[in-house]
């Protein structure tokens, strides 16, 4: 969600998409030109402005893959183009038109086991159950975690970024 700063400019929000790998993967062989959420998800959905960033967080092999911007507000497609193995009527319906900012491989991916325990964001669970903290279609994080995680993610790509 893009937010008022003190200084009137609108801030960037940062957001997990939680989510299967094959759903990334459609995405990208659509060249991330949009990416869907589930139809239970529209409140979240509704707050995404263009600027904001995605973290692609792949269920089941627990890991993170890739980076997206929003480019647009979001729009209503029932369109079926991703899917979902618990609900098989699942449509995505709500949708943000998206740039691919990192797509790792599945060798690069980042294991979030490693990562989850040192993010803010986890700390609102207790340690043993920072898994929680993933439960759900769509989660916003704080800076300072897409921050981390988007350096991790140049480093195993070997992308450097000059200050």
């Amino acid at each position: 969600m893009c937010l008022r700063g003190s200084n009137g400019r609108l801030r960037t929000a940062y957001w997990i998409v939680v989510g299967s790998e094959e759903n990334m993967r459609i995405a990208e062989a659509r060249g991330f030109d949009i990416f869907g959420f589930k139809s239970t998800r529209r409140s979240e959905v509704s707050r995404m402005k263009r600027g904001d960033k995605l973290i692609f967080y792949l269920t089941k092999i627990m890991k993170f893959g890739g980076l997206a911007e929003i480019t647009s507000d979001y729009f209503e497609d029932r369109t079926k183009v991703f899917k979902s193995e618990k609900k098989p009527g699942e449509d995505y319906p709500w949708r943000v038109k998206v740039v691919p900012e990192i797509v790792l491989s599945p060798d690069q991916y980042l294991d979030v086991r490693e990562i989850a325990p040192t993010m803010a964001f986890t700390k609102k669970w207790p340690a043993e159950h920072w898994r929680l903290a993933f439960q759900g279609n769509l989660h916003e994080i704080p800076a300072e975690d897409y921050e981390k995680i988007a350096s991790l993610m140049r480093e195993a790509t070997g992308v450097r970024v000059s200050c």
